[in-house]
């Protein structure tokens, strides 16, 4: 894996050579030295992708060996390709870039997904580019097109106004980073056996013009709505910061987690850590409850994969009715003090 990663026009655009691309190879992200949520949502996309014709390659960037490779053998990898050097404790562009791209070479995967996140935002354009190949970036839905075998990458376009399917049959790798929260994991399966690999890291893959000085992870306290399994977001009908109390006391009684719509949070009603949609974070939970939100298409994308959605609105010709899997019209105002009387009620509170 030790080839020239600077030389232009790697991939000849022939036939030929786009036949000899295969399998699917996935970026996985680590996080304590575990995989990331997002690198086995990933794992499970691409195993559905591959169905029984192609192989599932997870590549992890890390300074310790640990049991990650083993895990996300059994999230549906068949076998783990490890970059594994000291210098990659902690992000940094070009290593992570040039340990990608060295994989790419190696091993010519057809398809290469990351998440959308800000490691696979920043690599994974580099690395197209470094590959003279197409990148569709933020997508929500992969297909493999039953007639072609390209893989059909749909994402928002014209700022979240229409949804645009985009193909690349002229070079490989197909390179696409997908949003967290839109693909579903598998179940773990313990009994899956698979390869791994150590990458022959050279000292020109970890050479970095950028040097770590500190690491200062977040504070804790930053709410994480991608993980709530019951969430209730309010848009534009809560009509103020303060109605928004309302949301949390219901939250609160149901053991949910309060989101937002972006027009919510750019009037300055709720902090941005809460907004679900395009420009916010992408959440598939067991309920979402979505209140005086209109449901355009910027906040479908964020939170369509959620098992059941239900929807309050006023207006019964909103958008939102049109997706969800239940939708109630009426006012807020009033719909919203009344279900927590009865559920405080049933609680004897």
């Amino acid at each position: 894996m030790s080839e020239d990663l600077n030389r232009p026009h790697i991939f000849d655009h022939s036939a030929e050579e786009l036949a000899e691309y295969s399998g699917i190879l996935v970026l996985c992200e680590l996080r304590d030295g575990s995989p990331d949520r997002s690198a086995l949502e990933l794992l499970g996309e691409a195993r559905r992708l591959a169905g029984g014709t192609r192989k599932v390659s997870a590549l992890v960037v890390t300074n310790t060996s640990g049991n990650a490779a083993e895990e996300l053998i059994h999230a549906g990898a068949d076998r783990v390709i490890r970059a594994l050097h000291p210098s990659f404790e902690h992000f940094t562009t070009e290593p992570w870039s040039r340990a990608l791209a060295s994989a790419i070479i190696s091993e010519k995967p057809e398809i290469v997904i990351a998440a959308a996140t800000t490691t696979g935002r920043d690599v994974m354009p580099r690395v197209a580019k470094m590959l003279d190949t197409g990148l569709t970036a933020d997508c929500t839905e992969l297909v493999i097109d039953t007639e072609s075998g390209l893989l059909r990458q749909t994402r928002p376009a014209f700022g979240g106004n229409l949804m645009a399917t985009i193909l690349c049959d002229r070079t490989r790798p197909q390179m696409s980073t997908v949003r967290p929260g839109v693909m579903k994991a598998l179940e773990p399966d313990a009994s899956r056996k698979g390869e791994i690999i150590d990458m022959d890291i050279t000292p020109e893959i970890v050479a970095s013009r950028a040097e770590v000085l500190e690491f200062i992870p977040t504070e804790g306290d930053e709410v994480d709505i991608s993980e709530a399994e019951i969430i209730i977001s309010g848009g534009r009908g809560m009509k103020e910061p303060s109605n928004f109390d309302m949301l949390h006391d219901l939250a609160h009684l149901l053991g949910a987690t309060v989101g937002a719509s972006r027009a919510a949070v750019d009037n300055g009603w709720i902090e941005y850590p809460r907004q679900v949609g395009q420009t916010g974070k992408t959440v598939q939970p067991a309920t979402y409850l979505a209140v005086g939100i209109s449901g355009a298409v910027q906040h479908r994308v964020g939170m369509q994969s959620s098992d059941t959605i239900y929807a309050l609105n006023k207006d019964p010709d909103s958008n939102i009715f049109q997706f969800c899997t239940e939708g109630f019209v009426g006012d807020l105002f009033e719909v919203i003090p009344a279900l927590i009387k009865e559920i405080r009620k049933r609680k004897g509170q």
